[in-house]
């Protein structure tokens, strides 16, 4: 039996399974084997499309990556946002490698990636769906371009995304594990369990994982317990737009809407809600404005440096030289973030949109 054929049958037993109380823990246990199953059939296409990688260097302030089925419009909708030149044909797969490009916007410079088509399978490894997944991880968020006329590809991009390890619009689970040689596994939990000790117990033996101490912090059900425990999973943020609404009637433009109620209707080839969609990005991607002061002069309010919400000082100094952090003695911080005016602050002090910061550095 292949692993692909395990996969199947286990889901197979999963879905014939009622799920209550009674049966949760083996429920749990199937979830986990079929994760672990999942992980070696892409370990074992990583192997096979080793050295055939796409090789794209990230650039600006944040980086974006367009995924859809093939013929969606992605490389026309490159264009319009951007000033990238992606080929652009009424056939599928016209795009073989990634092309990037970049938008600015309200002083942000954003990276925009046409990536290749993603079809069923992509997370296995059809269509050089690796390739494109792992693109996908690298960046900061994705917009899941559809078509007007087959909206429910967006099941088939979500399920691939979801087996490949990517949660979109969703946050790590409050989990926190720590193994230790002997002991068995202690569970607390500062909140109400939905799952059954046994429950978490089998599910972390199933992973060979039999001593270690578990702190629960918010309700989970078992797909969220096993992304803590296998704790390689990427969170990003992403956006719906729907394309080529400029064809489509009345009827299912309402049906797109009742689907998607927050997705944005575009025309990439009439350019209609395009401009709407760039100031969807540029809100989603959380960035905020950090506006320099030298020493004894006054702060630059005209040219901020734009950076994602939750930056450090730490960050700033690697965005601006790669010796600032080794050379760094204090900062002086002047906004929300600081507790006072001129705040001394160390290199892990986060900031907040529109502080003003000064870096003091070591000779």
């Amino acid at each position: 039996m292949t692993l692909e054929e395990e996969i199947k049958a286990v889901e197979d037993e999963i879905s014939r399974t009622k799920y209550n109380k009674a049966t949760e823990g083996h429920i749990g246990r199937l979830k986990a084997k079929v994760a672990h199953l999942k992980e070696l059939v892409q370990k074992r296409a990583s192997s096979k499309s080793a050295g055939e990688g796409f090789a794209v260097r990230k650039s600006g302030d944040a980086s974006v990556v367009l995924v859809g089925f093939p013929s969606v419009g992605k490389s026309t909708l490159l264009n319009c946002l951007t000033n990238a030149e992606s080929q652009v044909a009424a056939y599928e797969f016209t795009t073989l490698d990634v092309v990037p490009g970049t938008m600015k916007y309200k002083g942000a410079t954003i990276q925009i990636l046409d990536v290749p088509g993603l079809v069923k399978g992509a997370a296995s490894g059809r269509g050089r769906g690796r390739e494109v997944i792992s693109i996908v991880r690298n960046a900061d968020m994705a917009v899941i371009l559809l078509d007007v006329f087959q909206i429910d590809h967006y099941d088939v991009l979500l399920q691939e995304l979801n087996d490949a390890g990517i949660r979109i619009n969703s946050r790590p689970p409050d989990v926190t594990i720590r193994k230790r040689p002997r002991g068995g596994i202690t569970i607390s939990s500062t909140v109400g369990l939905e799952l059954e000790e046994d429950t978490i117990k089998s599910i972390f033996n199933e992973y060979r994982l039999h001593n270690a101490d578990v702190v629960i912090r918010q309700p989970l059900n078992i797909d969220q317990l096993i992304d803590a425990i296998l704790g390689n999973r990427k969170y990003m943020p992403a956006l719906v737009a729907i394309n080529k609404i400029d064809l489509a009637d009345e009827y299912l433009l309402k049906k797109c809407r009742e689907k998607f109620p927050d997705a944005l209707l575009v025309s990439a080839d009439r350019n209609i809600n395009i401009e709407e969609l760039k100031k969807a990005l540029f809100e989603n991607l959380g960035f905020i404005r950090i506006y320099l002061k030298p020493q004894g002069k006054p702060a630059d309010m005209d040219e901020p440096l734009i950076v994602r919400e939750g930056s450090t000082i730490g960050n700033i100094c690697d965005r601006l030289h790669r010796d600032f952090r080794n050379r760094f003695r204090y900062a002086q911080v002047w906004g929300l973030s600081a507790k006072h005016e001129g705040q001394r602050a160390g290199i892990e002090h986060v900031l907040y949109d529109n502080d003003i910061l000064t870096i003091v550095l070591r000779k």
